[in-house]
């Protein structure tokens, strides 16, 4: 998964923030394990059946990976002051595959 974001935010020319990411869901606000943002394909975290994750891409279409974070201890800006974009969607690991539960429904 950390493979698939790098790989597709960096063919888009975006920089990615490195140092937040993904994570499980469970009890807690965020729990382990980490889902990075970039990684080697085949090298991280086996999923399986009954893991529950919040996938969190953060792309910054500067093409930089700098950013800073306010006093605020929460708000980030890039460096270059260019536009970035955050977005989680969270997916449940079942037997029959990944099925994201964010996505929204259809209207009657």
């Amino acid at each position: 998964m950390s493979d698939a974001i790098g790989r597709v935010g960096r063919a888009a020319g975006y920089g990615i923030s490195t140092d937040f990411g993904g994570h499980g869901i469970g009890r807690r606000m965020h729990e382990e394990p980490s889902v990075p943002n970039e990684g080697l394909l085949g090298r991280g975290l086996r999923l399986r059946p009954g893991l529950v994750l919040a996938v969190e891409p953060w792309f910054m279409a500067g093409g930089r990976d700098a950013y800073r974070i306010d006093p605020d201890g929460w708000t980030l800006r890039t460096v270059d002051r260019s536009r970035a974009a955050h977005l989680e969607h969270t997916v449940a690991i079942t037997g029959d595959g990944p099925r994201i539960l964010t996505l929204p429904t259809a209207s009657a």
